[in-house]
């Protein structure tokens, strides 16, 4: 899912306020609880934010992430990497990036290795097609 940016997955912005939202989100009349719950999704431990579609922020639950490093290699760097946003208590807001696959907890890790490339990809497969900056897969055979 989206954070709030269009493209072709749902938007979280959407969906908090029960309507598409037309024009910057901070002016809707529900601006207050839109980023009180961004607030608390996108500081979820078990919600990665990363520019996986579109490079969009993009929310990914704890239970895609074994297949998302199943298939990882098949993404741009920056496409995987954890996006955290600070605001500094001069008010500036500073975006720290954490490369993948150093934000990846060992047991995801493990459990990512062993899933099936089938199922990671039936898992990811819809949002696969969305990333124009997906690496293209090396060839098994060799010239």
């Amino acid at each position: 899912m989206l954070v709030s940016a269009r493209g072709s997955a749902p938007r979280l912005i959407d969906v908090i306020a029960g309507e598409p939202i037309v024009g910057n989100w901070w002016s809707h009349r529900r601006a207050r609880a839109i980023y009180a719950v961004l607030s608390r999704v996108c500081d979820s431990e078990d919600i990665l934010v990363c520019r996986l579609v579109e490079g969009r922020q993009t929310l990914v639950h704890r239970k895609l992430w074994p297949a998302l490093v199943r298939v990882g290699d098949r993404f741009a760097d920056d496409r995987v990497s954890r996006v955290r946003e600070e605001h500094t208590a001069t008010g500036r807001h500073v975006t720290h990036d954490v490369p993948f696959p150093g934000w990846v907890p060992a047991e995801v890790l493990r459990e990512g290795r062993t899933l099936s490339e089938a199922k990671a990809l039936a898992l990811l497969g819809r949002w696969l097609s969305t990333s124009p900056h997906a690496r293209p897969r090396a060839s098994s055979t060799s010239s």
